[in-house]
């Protein structure tokens, strides 16, 4: 079974190892940022995003798993009609 790192220990590792904290990003935090992006039309934002963060609504109780098949069902059918944006 793998260890657990503490909290002063993950800081250590952030500290020592530059670079590592976009590795080691979570991958709600990319989907939440392309969604900001998405939002003032500066980035597209995918289905892949969109079915992360309602994964992460989902597991934290945010919103039921019905909720979440609905909401995937209309952000895929509005992706399908925009056009893509130009990424900055």
């Amino acid at each position: 079974m793998p260890a657990e790192l503490g909290g002063s220990q993950i800081s250590s590792l952030l500290e020592a190892l530059p670079g590592i904290a976009s590795v080691l990003r979570s991958p709600v935090a990319d989907a939440l940022i392309k969604a900001m992006r998405g939002a003032a039309g500066l980035a597209d934002f995918t289905p892949e995003d969109a079915e992360e963060l309602v994964r992460y609504a989902v597991r934290r109780g945010l919103i039921g798993p019905d909720e979440g098949d609905r909401v995937l069902a209309e952000v895929q059918e509005g992706l399908r009609k925009k056009k893509p944006v130009a990424v900055r």
